[in-house]
């Protein structure tokens, strides 16, 4: 049995959260100043995080490697459940042209650009972080407005600065199971927190990515076309994140906002549109699949042509995700969701035997193999479903299967080390060290929570692993300066995602994307000052909703 001390350092929690700090502090410096790949970065700083666990927190090394096996495991189940097969289901939508056909029918909806922006990189951007997250949304948008005509600069920046207010309930709510589970809250209360946080965002990106594509100019000419998205978009993020799903919550959210916006399209069009032919499809996305067959590389070449898709052409492009909703819709229905639970195992990890300073064991010990609940699991049946729909073939879609994993072998690995980094920080007592010395700012830590988060994504390049690195910390600072948990865990999330338009990671997607590597810098600095902006309006937000707007948090 181990029993967490906060203070073992001469009994001084400041002197004690020198040591603390010290894992994410190589993390961030392998990766920020020495530019060191996420995977080696994540591993070495897991090996420190190991060694503080047992020399200065006296923790036993068996305790220690098991707190960080049960780690990697979370970090595979259900992280990475999810994203491999949410990856898959695009793959085989890529290879068989359909992707394609999407693109068309975005640029049949309206010959404006200021019109293209908002559908393309916040609406379908929105669906497309719903599904997979991790950088597809900022490499597939990218791509796609350099087709419509924008600059390979202001393509990528535009996707970056898109990719903001959906990442929170990304790939499938990600980033608030692993916060519900790192800091102990229920998944639905953060889902209500972030979802009274996140869609005030909503209503701004668009704005601002109107005003990118075309200045003032632009927002004279195409405000309603923002507005409509904004505020479709925010409303639908509200409710279902509070009232129907919270996996579902950026599907529907992005499909409404998608649809709102093309029955503006019937009655109204922008004035003045923006000037310039569109150029020449880019550069395939790096996150996309690799090679196809001749048949489908073919057929995705043709879809790439010609005019605006057919009504069938358009159904079958969007059937994978009409499937998901569908599906996920069914299997979350409260009935359903009970009976599903039964087949779930829930248990201690083995050997780990730990206790909180209270003398009580930690959530995070508990461990669940939810087999039929888990959103992977039935997105791996939305993939056979549209295999089916799509007519690919049984062996083509098993290749495309395994060549998916082959594609994020890093990203599983870097996950896993992250994931596993985070427990055994929390395990030990690093991050309630970090918590509880923190909580010393007392009430106005409520404006520098999101800030943490912002700082983690910024460098991590992933808002769930800023909340797995992060949220217990959130926990323990609430607790010590008396705010709320759910309000402060919430705001890690919620300042997280502003920092993804400026990680490396993702800059380095989107540069890549677009057939700029090597020009980071310059994307850099046409995003940096929205994310500063957004993450000190977010700041602002959750102080005042740890005071005057305190009916806000669940």
């Amino acid at each position: 049995m181990y029993k967490q001390v906060l203070d073992p350092v001469s009994h001084s929690l400041g002197l004690t959260a020198i040591f603390a700090i010290l894992p994410l502090l190589v993390l961030f410096v392998l990766l920020g100043g020495f530019r060191m790949k996420a995977q080696w970065a994540s591993l070495i700083a897991l090996g420190v995080s190991i060694l503080i666990a047992l020399i200065v927190y006296s923790m036993p090394i068996g305790q220690a490697g098991d707190a960080a096996i049960e780690g990697a495991a979370f970090g595979f189940w259900p992280i990475m459940w999810i994203v491999i097969n949410a990856l898959w289901i695009f793959n085989m939508t890529d290879a068989t042209g359909y992707f394609a056909v999407l693109r068309r029918a975005f640029s049949s909806i309206s010959d404006d650009q200021r019109v293209q922006v908002v559908v393309v990189a916040f609406c379908f951007g929105a669906l497309l972080e719903a599904l997979a997250g991790f950088g597809t949304p900022v490499a597939i948008c990218g791509v796609m407005l350099v087709g419509l005509g924008f600059s390979p600069v202001r393509a990528a920046a535009l996707a970056l600065v898109a990719d903001t207010a959906p990442v929170a309930f990304g790939a499938i709510a990600i980033p608030i199971t692993t916060l519900a589970q790192v800091s102990g809250l229920p998944v639905h209360h953060l889902s209500q927190m972030v979802g009274r946080q996140t869609p005030f965002l909503a209503l701004i990106v668009p704005f601002a990515l109107v005003f990118m594509a075309d200045g003032r100019r632009g927002l004279r000419a195409a405000w309603p076309a923002a507005l409509t998205a904004g505020v479709v978009f925010a409303a639908l993020q509200f409710a279902t994140s509070n009232y129907i799903s919270t996996a579902l919550t950026d599907i529907v959210a992005a499909l409404g906002s998608a649809a709102a916006v093309v029955a503006l399209m019937q009655v109204w069009s922008p004035h003045a549109p923006t000037s310039g032919a569109p150029a020449t499809i880019g550069p395939r996305p790096a996150i996309a699949g690799g090679a196809a067959t001749d048949v489908a590389l073919e057929r995705r070449a043709m879809a790439e042509q010609g005019p605006p898709p057919t009504r069938r052409e358009t159904l079958l492009a969007f059937a994978p995700y009409l499937i998901i909703i569908v599906v996920l819709g069914v299997t979350s229905i409260s009935g359903i969701t009970k009976e599903l639970d039964k087949a779930t195992n829930a248990f201690s990890w083995p050997g780990l035997h730990v206790l909180n300073a209270k003398g009580k064991a930690p959530s995070s010990e508990t461990f669940k193999l939810n087999y039929l609940t888990a959103a992977g699991t039935w997105l791996l049946v939305s993939g056979i479903i549209t295999a089916f729909v799509l007519r690919v073939r049984p062996n083509y879609a098993i290749r495309l299967y395994f060549r998916t994993i082959v594609q994020l072998r890093w990203a599983i690995v870097t996950v896993m080390s992250v994931l596993a980094l985070a427990y055994v920080m929390n395990m030990s007592g690093q991050t309630i060290t970090l918590g509880t010395w923190a909580a010393g700012a007392g009430g106005f830590f409520a404006f520098l929570s999101p800030l943490i988060g912002w700082f983690g994504t910024a460098v991590t390049g992933s808002d769930t692993s800023t909340n797995s690195l992060f949220g217990a910390l959130q926990v323990a600072a609430a607790h010590k300066a008396n705010l709320s948990p759910v309000l402060l865990a919430g705001a890690n999330s919620s300042g997280g995602v502003l920092a993804k338009m400026i990680s490396p990671q993702n800059l380095a997607i989107g540069a890549a994307a677009v057939g700029l590597g090597g020009k980071e810098g310059d994307i850099f600095r046409k995003v940096i000052l929205y994310s500063v902006v957004f993450v000190l309006l977010m700041g602002v937000l959750v102080l005042l909703q740890s005071g005057p707007l305190s009916f806000m948090v669940p």
